[in-house]
């Protein structure tokens, strides 16, 4: 993949953040604004979290078809697959809510494909949150590498044959709607844990920087997408409890947020490092059209089919952000 800039060789990543159907259709916004500045195919990496996964995972299981960005389109404008897999947990003894949310993804979306399946396109990470040591817990595959999963402190094994529907399932499991992903021992042997659990990549961190700053992908372009749900000034917080609670895992959230994007200026600056670009859904800066951002950032995380409306809007939003950060800040990747 790569793509040549003053007759050098350059690796661009992307990532993907959580957000559910919105941030997915942001994301397609995305896509299809790179497809048509030549870029789409030429992406060397992908990190993607949540719903973030749910898209990238997708585009990765097709990588070089054009008429991926149809299907995907087609699927997020037609399915409601958190009320099937929540009401199908509930009603089936034999399997939990996350199994059926994973059996819906492979039904719909990756059709019995393993991590082995995506070695054609790029370098994916597919990321969730380990619940016993609190660290990024990755799925990997692609670019010409090994399957593998795991983190820095538990170590990694490889993956060849973990089907890719479960390991969305595992990075798109927001608490408390789904339980945890449980890793058997013989899936993912561990000394110091009888198994592993998986949350929600977004727990860690919506955005999943961290791949873009490993030296082993050696980025020369890092850009990070960001769907997830924008952080609003509160004119009358509550003091209600239960709400308080909320309230204080979404500045959680968007304290992460913020020390990612520090992150990103911080390493741009030293010698060799990746030059960075983000976009956030509630960005007016770029918009094409007036109250895009707003509405785009309106529209609530869930995975419920989108309407035309708001997938129009999505879509719109998101292309317009990504042209007009690869012109302002990478415009040599741009050409016309």
């Amino acid at each position: 993949m790569a793509i040549t800039v003053d007759q050098q060789t350059r690796r661009i990543g992307l990532a993907l953040s959580g957000g559910g159907f919105r941030a997915a259709a942001f994301h397609l916004g995305v896509f299809r604004k790179l497809h048509a500045l030549n870029l789409l195919w030429k992406i060397d990496l992908l990190t993607c979290v949540s719903g973030g996964s749910i898209a990238g995972a997708f585009l990765a299981s097709r990588w070089g078809q054009d008429n991926a960005l149809d299907q995907l389109e087609s699927y997020l404008r037609t399915s409601s697959i958190a009320v099937s897999s929540v009401l199908g947990g509930m009603l089936d003894p034999l399997h939990s809510r996350l199994d059926k949310l994973a059996s819906t993804y492979d039904r719909d979306l990756f059709n019995g494909g393993t991590l082995d399946t995506l070695k054609n396109g790029p370098r994916i990470y597919l990321n969730a949150t380990n619940l016993a040591t609190g660290n990024m817990f990755f799925f990997v595959a692609g670019g010409g590498g090994l399957s593998e999963m795991g983190e820095w402190e538990m170590g990694t094994v490889t993956a060849s044959h973990f089907p890719i529907s479960r390991a969305v399932a595992a990075s798109s499991a927001f608490p408390p709607v789904f339980p945890p992903l449980r890793l058997a021992p013989d899936e993912y042997p561990q000394r110091d844990a009888d198994f592993v659990c998986l949350t929600d990549g977004g727990v860690y961190d919506n955005l999943g920087v961290n791949p873009l700053m490993r030296k082993r992908n050696a980025l020369d372009y890092v850009i990070v997408s960001d769907g997830g749900k924008p952080f609003a000034m509160d004119r009358s917080p509550t003091e209600l409890g239960s709400v308080v609670l909320v309230h204080a895992i979404d500045i959680l959230m968007e304290q992460v947020r913020g020390l990612q994007f520090k992150r990103l200026e911080l390493n741009s600056a030293k010698p060799g490092g990746a030059k960075p670009a983000w976009l956030s859904i509630d960005s007016v800066e770029g918009q094409v059209r007036d109250g895009d951002a707003a509405y785009a950032a309106s529209i609530s995380t869930n995975l419920t089919r989108l309407s035309v409306a708001e997938m129009d809007v999505l879509k719109r939003h998101g292309g317009a952000l990504i042209e007009h950060r690869l012109r302002t800040y990478m415009p040599e990747l741009v050409q016309g």
